[in-house]
């Protein structure tokens, strides 16, 4: 599997808002943005990190799955995703590996990229996200 980069880490937060004092005021990184996705029910926030992004997770329902995370977890890192060309060829090379998937074919995520997720139990209990993104989605 041809992996590009490490895309992004994604962090589960309580409150974006309370998050961003840390990470923009402190570690003085650029936020690159903030937008909800309703089919996760989760609001995102971007920060650049270098070459790295870094992606902020805040429930907005307590059935979300990052709020299941934090409920069980706590805050913290939720996931890391890699960045991929040709999602479906790498989803279906992963599973003729034994890798199972938690999307067996890749979904819109934030800023409109496709992504699928490694189920941790194939990854020695990381969350891995695939991530393709568009050229515009990459010059971010």
């Amino acid at each position: 599997m041809d992996v590009k980069k490490v895309d992004h880490v994604g962090i589960a937060v309580k409150s974006i808002e309370k998050a961003l004092l840390f990470y923009v005021d402190i570690l003085q990184l650029k936020l690159l943005g903030i937008e909800e996705v309703e089919s996760e029910k989760v609001k995102v926030a971007f920060l650049k990190a270098g070459e790295t992004k870094i992606e902020l997770l805040e429930p907005t329902s307590p059935d979300s799955a990052i709020a299941k995370f934090i409920e069980k977890r706590g805050e913290g890192i939720h996931h890391v995703a890699l960045g991929v060309d040709h999602i479906q060829e790498r989803i279906n090379e992963l599973k003729e590996k034994g890798i199972r998937m938690i999307q067996d074919a890749p979904k819109r995520g934030a800023g409109g990229a496709l992504v699928a997720f490694m189920h941790p139990k194939s990854t020695g209990g990381v969350l891995y996200e695939l991530c393709e993104k568009t050229d515009a989605e990459v010059q971010q």
